[in-house]
């Protein structure tokens, strides 16, 4: 059984996340408000850090979406210094790290990130988030891109989806600005002045040190259902989508439901920290009135109508005290029935979100989660040629 104090914890918070929920339910936004919000006032955020001063990850905010509030947090290892004479920090328009033009530029899988939060609260950059990702960037030894998607209900269904699409679209746009790059066209330490609103700009980290034909998707509880949602995209888009190869997508905790109970959902539903009445409070604030349905595809991942022999790869990880566990077990099922490799990792002893929850992050159970999803990354982000560009 979980412990005291995460049983003590997660009767404090659901108390709170309730109240939250209630008061987003009775105070509903009336006109549509497309530039979106990204985080909620009482978040508690880490800022960015362009330098590896701290831990070895260097960190950076970029608005990718002049018309909404979507944006972009990116975190680079300093192993991308491997073999560089680029300048460590204090040199660039951030005062942080730039890539040096003509430099021996190593490259980097990418992993696009998805936080959690039931589509209505977290921050990609909330100080969990921050170092979740910075945990996976390391035991990865990859890019992290963790997507700040409008959240509910100022933006409803499908907005979240569509910035998580966007994200992915605006990392191959980023690869096509590269190409200009290796030809001599683009200096990259003066493209860095455009780094704002420009969502054709060239981003120079990205440009320099992304692999994109080697990106995982990794999404938290509702970030889950985004990832998913995006790799189906991905999947249907093929070729469209060069030079992007999703080569891999890790569930973590789905933040799945539907019409008909599962075995865990009627056992587990007054679960830790989300319990089966305060999601679907959730999905009510996420989905339009006129689409509320505890099976939309959004919700109830067995509803997908893409065929599942063409996804990806598939970690699911489940925890034992999380009512929705059962369903996610389902869809990972129905992904091997179809000879996908779609292992489940299932924690004992665990609830919902206990590898990124804040209160959990420094527990040995949270931090062996990022080793194992690690271990089993990297059999699909094994370098494929050579690891330097020139």
């Amino acid at each position: 059984m979980p412990s005291v104090s995460v049983k003590f914890y997660s009767i404090l918070y659901k108390f709170i996340l309730k109240r939250q929920l209630q008061t987003l339910t009775e105070n509903p936004t009336k006109i549509p408000n497309h530039f979106g919000v990204v985080s909620r006032t009482d978040e508690s955020v880490a800022p960015a850090n362009p330098s590896f001063s701290d831990d070895g990850v260097a960190t950076k905010d970029i608005h990718i979406d002049p018309l909404t509030s979507l944006s972009l947090r990116i975190f680079l290892p300093d192993s991308v210094l491997a073999g560089s004479r680029s300048l460590r920090q204090g040199d660039g328009v951030y005062g942080g790290y730039s890539p040096a033009l003509g430099d021996n530029l190593r490259k980097l899988p990418v992993v696009l990130q998805f936080h959690g939060g039931g589509f209505v609260t977290g921050s990609s950059i909330s100080l969990a988030n921050d170092l979740f990702c910075r945990r996976i960037a390391k035991a990865c030894d990859a890019i992290v891109v963790a997507v700040g998607f409008r959240l509910a209900p100022e933006s409803k269904y499908p907005a979240a989806f569509e910035d998580g699409v966007e994200a992915l679209n605006w990392l191959a746009k980023q690869s096509n600005l590269a190409e200009c790059r290796v030809s001599g066209r683009v200096d990259l330490r003066r493209s860095q002045i455009v780094d704002g609103f420009g969502s054709s700009m060239i981003e120079p980290w990205i440009a320099a040190h992304a692999d994109l034909s080697r990106c995982v998707l990794l999404g938290v509880s509702s970030g889950s259902n985004i990832a998913n949602y995006v790799t189906q995209k991905a999947v249907e888009a093929g070729n469209l989508m060069d030079p992007i190869r999703v080569v891999a997508q890790v569930l973590m905790y789905p933040f799945v439901i539907g019409s008909t109970p599962t075995k865990s959902e009627i056992k587990l539903a007054n679960s830790y920290l989300y319990d089966r009445t305060m999601a679907i409070l959730a999905w009510k604030l996420f989905l339009p009135n006129d689409q509320f349905n505890l099976d939309h595809p959004a919700a109830n991942p067995l509803m997908t109508k893409i065929p599942l022999r063409q996804m990806p790869p598939t970690l699911t990880i489940v925890a034992e005290h999380d009512f929705m566990r059962d369903r996610a077990i389902a869809y990972s099922q129905e992904l091997r029935k179809v000879n996908v490799d779609a292992p489940v990792y299932d924690y004992k002893d665990a609830i919902h979100e206990f590898a990124t929850f804040e209160m959990f992050l420094k527990t040995p159970k949270a931090q062996a989660c990022v080793e194992d999803i690690a271990i089993w990354v990297k059999k699909y982000i094994s370098l494929r040629g050579l690891e330097f560009s020139y």
